[in-house]
């Protein structure tokens, strides 16, 4: 296993950030165990999640999951950096939701129990909370900071403007602000070009690219169109609207002797800005496959294939749009 740091931090974490969005709903507990432990004896030890995961509001089935999994021992939690995340609707009532300094406060205590540890490694605020002045943000994390219960902010879904912003209030505060954004990236969703990754790189955040795979559809839809996520109706409306372009990633991938998802990680990978892709393995045999990755060399004019089939806005803004 590869490891980088995350950001601007000395903290380092594997190059493959395992998700565990699908421990609950579509992996059964003791198989997301075994991944689990797959996972670490490859060395991965980075692991992301999210309070709402499991879908059932207010329950964090996921958390609760990796809490029972940490509580076997053998230095599971000591292992693992652990990301999870606050924003979502975790109850009926007002103030159960956003990043309110009562919400931060009572979604990472909740978060702790569930799953059975006294910190956690990097606090993600899900979603931009335009209700909420950064002053509460920030107060609120620098008490759980204090207080030991997390280590480092992390962003996830946030725009440029907006790691912009955050990270200068809490300079303000003599605060170490953002050190990571989670940010939807692959090869058909690259809009962050223009402004999230600029941002991240003059902020030295370390970016992690969620849905990697594009829901499946650079995994081999056309081959696969049967299984898995890539059988979803909407997945495969989306597999005929971009037929042409996948057609030729699959042939140029078959060129290569590689799996299409595992060039769609390495591509990712080759960007200096990306810590960790977030792989969410339903199977012990996703997650072997997704190792490979490391392995794959892409060379510049392989990369200069892949960019002519999924072209980007062009590179950042305003040369992107502008003269």
């Amino acid at each position: 296993m590869e490891y980088t740091n995350l950001g601007r931090t000395g903290l380092k974490v594997s190059r493959l950030c395992l998700g565990t969005m699908n421990f609950g709903p579509q992996t059964e507990e003791a198989d997301s165990f075994t991944i689990m432990d797959q996972a670490l004896d490859h060395g991965i030890n980075f692991f992301d999640t999210a309070n709402v995961y499991g879908w059932k509001v207010g329950e964090g089935i996921t958390e609760q999951i990796i809490g029972r999994w940490f509580a076997q021992g053998g230095g599971r939690r000591e292992k693992v950096v652990i990301a999870t995340k606050v924003y979502g609707r975790m109850g009926d009532w007002p103030n159960e939701n956003g990043l309110s300094a009562r919400h931060i406060k009572r979604a990472c205590e909740d978060s702790l129990k569930r799953m059975q540890t006294d910190h956690i490694d990097l606090y993600q605020m899900h979603h931009v909370d335009r209700d909420t002045p950064w002053e509460e943000i920030w107060q609120a994390m620098e008490q759980l900071v204090r207080e030991g219960k997390i280590l480092y902010v992390g962003s996830s879904n946030f725009a440029g403007w907006h790691i912009a912003q955050a990270n200068e209030r809490a300079a303000r505060r003599n605060f170490m602000g953002l050190v990571s954004e989670q940010s939807l990236y692959n090869l058909t969703e690259r809009t962050l070009e223009l402004e999230v990754i600029p941002a991240c790189e003059s902020y030295r955040l370390g970016l992690i690219p969620w849905s990697p795979l594009a829901g499946g559809l650079l995994g081999g839809a056309l081959q696969k169109a049967a299984t898995g996520r890539r059988a979803r109706e909407h997945i495969q409306e989306r597999a005929e609207e971009l037929r042409p372009q996948l057609e030729k990633y699959e042939a140029l991938c078959q060129e290569l002797g590689e799996e299409p998802a595992q060039v769609a990680l390495a591509w990712l990978l080759k960007n200096p800005i990306v810590t960790a892709p977030i792989i969410g393995p339903r199977t012990q045999e996703q997650l072997e496959g997704s190792l490979h990755t490391l392995d794959i060399v892409l060379e510049d004019d392989t990369m200069e294939k892949i960019n002519e089939i999924w072209p980007g806005p062009g590179g950042p803004s305003p040369e992107a749009y502008a003269w």
